[in-house]
């Protein structure tokens, strides 16, 4: 990927399915609390829920050049992480459109909704 080629915000729950079929190297970035992992969480992916991130951010450091695609409940929150990593010079981060509800629907259908 040439480094002009800005990754667009947003990513819908098939292309990350479809990167996960092919192999691709990315980190799954789950950003709910333990609560709601706990019920339902796509297998691979890293719990660093919002309300801490602030303290461990310094986690995700060895992943700053790596792609990462952040998720959540909706998308909401997630985008909000998204940002703020961008904002931190984390440039190959993107929001999972729809968060796990939409994996659910889409993707996975036993995974449980909530």
């Amino acid at each position: 990927m040439s480094e002009e080629a800005e990754l667009p915000i947003e990513i819908d729950v098939v292309t990350v399915n479809a990167m996960r079929q092919q192999k691709e190297s990315f980190v799954l970035l789950d950003v709910r609390e333990q609560n709601e992992y706990d019920i339902a969480k796509i297998d691979g992916s890293l719990l660093l829920p919002m309300s801490e991130l602030r303290l461990r951010v310094g986690e995700l450091e060895p992943h700053q050049e790596s792609r990462i695609v952040v998720h959540c409940h909706h998308g909401g929150r997630s985008m909000q992480v998204t940002q703020a990593l961008r904002e931190r010079g984390y440039a190959k981060v993107q929001n999972m459109a729809g968060g796990i509800d939409a994996w659910s629907l889409q993707i996975d259908s036993d995974l449980p909704r909530y």
